[in-house]
């Protein structure tokens, strides 16, 4: 590719040079010398048409290199050495954009390669050593100073303030609570902080994506492309007309003038200027697509395929629920395990980890840690002895107490992890580890639809009743559970009988079907370097809505492109009748022909234009990061009302009484509060972002019932003491107490998706 850009830089450069030479020679009086300037000029790019030309046939292909042969040729024949001059630097400068644009979205990413980070500033002992970033090990701790680029992925220890824009586009700096995991890369904005690796420097994001731009830099761009689709029927027409105008005329300037205003310029430019305003937009976005016929493919995909884990989901395992023995709360059952599992380097063991920084509880270094792999951890934590890890390496052959049974059973039946706990040689409690549905996965779904998506099909390895509980709460069309590669394919191949389909993954076992699907889409952000090597096209930013504006890009300049081609088409059409008639000679039909080329590449360069959101329609990431932490501060209070719902029964009047009163001063000075806040400040700016009469009213609803339930728990917080032994009141207490639980946790969730949709 690099000696094609460089052959064409030639040639265009010998036309121009050509051409203006030739022009001063002539008005200095030197025609001679000025003609044979412009036919060596047309014979340069004649030369190499001729080649391409024959290869095209012999390969059995009609393209638009034949026409512009037959123009170049005709004008030499005929002596027109200005029109051929003139020809030859139209057909050069076009071919010459159209490689431009297989480069230009490259070139967005690869400033990345200059950015990669050599060095790290790890903590040894009371010192902090700087090391090459490639001994790096997961678990290891590091200083990351001001200005400098992250090394490795890595979970925060501190807050920090840090520059994504290299990565992601985001233009303004964004804050990180502790707990929060770090992709390599980005650039330390703020002060310096800490931080935990979770990955070595050839596995981490950054590295991921700098494979991927060298991928994306030796891929090849498919035979078939738009224009030469319309080249089938134009270039013929074209001969028709100019052989049917030399032989009623009986002159050959006239067909060769039909010939001149035929040369399919509207084809050659607007096809490659759309092409490479759509590449370069989704490049400016963080979709990285690798040639320009993958972006054409998507203006027309039917079917799309998703792969779950790591792609319609977040990958990664977060904290969901706490089942805990009654006799201790369950932040202090997550500090303690998350104390243990700060020795580990496993990727559950990291997600507790994160789970209590996020919620910030207090961690403390454990003494005299051993580890099983595989198994779990034990060790001392504040001079307790704590046991971590799966259920036979923390229970034993001991029975399950009956206040676990039901999230050990949740556990199995929604296709959880589990960390059981055991404090003091006694079981005590119990973390469902979960990996959640990313929180644009829903918006991005439907955004796909509004893009005429007809079919949504979400392919997994989990089992049945795992994948069509996920399915079910998407909405997607089918769900096919328990794939394998090798099954995937099938799937694929069946289903691009019907249309153009894409294949969304992100693990090494989706690379065959990113392989077999006419458009292959990985995940490159955390995704594995096979998967991003056999797509087309990588998010090189970690979020699936990204895709959709990718594909309304990719329709809209197709629109464009082909508004362009018809019109530009259209005119040449009209100008070579004319010229078939004798009125349009062919030095003017060529001045014809660039104006036209001039509205062409005017109107496709409208593909600069598309926005992936209106201005001023954009909430910070740095806000959205802010309300997911008030959340996630807010959510141990939430987890109390099922912790209290789940032990009402066996627990003594005074005991409930006690945890009641507590609740509702946690529900009046911290849920209330920031509810109210929310209506009165933040929903009346999302609103004027939506837009529409009152778009944020079914919120404001929620905000109510939120406001009734807290009420009934207050009622009941000084009403419990004479009604314990009245079943309706402990019945009463159980509904009101799960109900609130449900609508919190539901209303969090929404408004995350509301404010992370904003933000993209």
């Amino acid at each position: 590719m690099p000696g094609s850009n460089r052959l064409n830089l030639l040639q265009v450069s010998a036309c121009a040079l050509a051409l203006i030479g030739g022009a001063v020679l002539h008005l200095l009086g030197r025609s001679n010398i000025a003609g044979w300037l412009w036919l060596s000029g047309a014979c340069l790019v004649l030369i190499a048409v001729v080649i391409d030309t024959a290869i095209a046939l012999w390969r059995r292909k009609l393209g638009l290199d034949l026409i512009a042969l037959v123009a170049i040729a005709g004008a030499i024949a005929l002596q027109e050495y200005l029109t051929g001059a003139v020809i030859a630097l139209m057909f050069a400068s076009g071919r010459g954009l159209e490689d431009y644009a297989e480069k230009r979205a490259q070139k967005e990413m690869s400033a990345l390669l200059t950015k990669a980070p050599r060095f790290a500033n790890r903590y040894e002992g009371s010192r902090i050593v700087q090391v090459p970033v490639a001994s790096i090990r997961p678990g290891e701790r590091l200083a990351v100073r001001p200005g400098e680029t992250v090394p490795v992925d890595g979970t925060l220890v501190s807050g920090a303030l840090v520059d994504e824009s290299s990565l992601t586009g985001e233009s303004l700096p964004v804050s990180y609570s502790p707990g929060k995991l770090l992709g390599s890369g980005i650039v330390n904005a703020g002060d310096a902080f800490d931080m935990l690796a979770t990955s070595t420097a050839e596995n981490s994001t950054f590295n991921n994506i700098i494979r991927l731009v060298q991928a994306a830099q030796e891929s090849k761009a498919p035979a078939m492309r738009l224009a030469d689709q319309f080249a089938l029927l134009f270039v013929p027409l074209a001969l028709i007309i100019a052989g049917i105008a030399w032989l009623f005329a009986g002159d050959p300037d006239r067909a060769l003038a039909v010939v001149v205003v035929a040369t399919p310029c509207p084809l050659i430019l607007a096809v490659p200027v759309a092409v490479v305003s759509a590449m370069s937009r989704c490049a400016q976005s963080g979709v990285l697509i690798k040639h320009g016929g993958a972006l054409e493919k998507m203006a027309q995909v039917k079917t799309m395929f998703f792969d779950k884990t790591g792609t319609l989901t977040g990958g990664k395992a977060r904290l969901t629920a706490i089942g805990t023995d009654p006799s201790i709360q369950p932040e202090e059952v997550l500090r303690l395990a998350a104390s243990l599992e700060q020795m580990s380097g496993h990727a559950i063991a990291q997600a507790v980890v994160s789970a209590a920084i996020e919620r910030g509880l207090p961690l403390s270094i454990p003494e005299n840690v051993t580890e099983q792999p595989g198994a779990g951890l034990s060790g001392l934590v504040d001079g307790r002895d704590v046991r971590v890890g799966g259920y036979a390496h923390v229970l034993g052959e001991a029975k399950t107490p009956s206040w676990s049974r039901n999230i050990v059973g949740r556990i199995g039946h929604e296709g959880a992890a589990g960390v059981y706990i055991a404090i003091g040689g006694r079981f005590c409690g119990v973390l469902q580890m979960m990996d959640e549905i990313r929180p644009e996965t829903p918006r991005a779904l439907r955004l796909l639809r509004a893009l005429n998506i007809e079919r949504i099909v979400m392919l997994t390895g989990d089992r049945r009743d795992v994948a069509k509980s996920i399915g079910d709460s998407l909405g997607v069309d089918e769900v096919i559970p328990e794939q394998t590669p090798e099954s995937k394919l099938s799937a694929i191949s069946e289903a691009r009988a019907s249309g153009v389909t894409m294949m969304v993954g992100d693990g090494i076992n989706d690379a065959p079907a990113l392989a077999a699907a006419d458009i292959g889409v990985a995940m490159g952000a955390r995704g594995a370097a096979a998967a991003a090597e056999s797509a087309q096209v990588v998010l090189l930013v970690d979020r699936l809505d990204r895709l959709a504006f990718a594909v309304r890009v990719a329709k809209q300049a197709r629109v464009i492109a082909l508004q362009s081609v018809i019109g530009g088409m259209s005119l040449s059409i009209i100008a070579m009748l004319v010229a078939a008639l004798g009125y349009l000679p062919p030095v003017a039909g060529a001045l014809l022909q660039e104006l036209i080329d001039v509205a062409v590449i005017l109107n496709a360069l409208r593909v600069l234009r598309l926005q992936y959101a209106k201005p001023g329609e954009k909430i910070s990431a740095d806000d959205v990061n802010k309300l997911k932490e008030e959340h996630l501060r807010l959510l141990p209070i939430i987890d109390r009302l099922s912790w209290l719902a789940d032990r009402a029964d066996t627990m003594p009047t005074s005991a409930i009484s006690a945890e009641l009163a507590s609740l509702n001063a946690l529900l009046h000075s911290q849920i209330l509060p920031h509810e109210s806040k929310d209506d009165s400040t933040l929903y009346p700016v999302v609103a004027r972002m939506i837009g529409g009469e009152d778009p944020m009213a079914s919120m404001s609803s929620t905000h109510r019932e939120i406001y009734r339930l807290s009420r009934a728990v207050d009622r009941l917080a000084t009403g419990i003491r004479s009604e314990r032994d009245e079943d309706s009141s402990m019945q009463e207490l159980h509904r009101i107490l799960y109900a609130l639980e449900a609508i919190l946790r539901l209303h969090f969730a929404q408004e995350e998706e509301i404010y992370h949709g904003l933000s993209s």
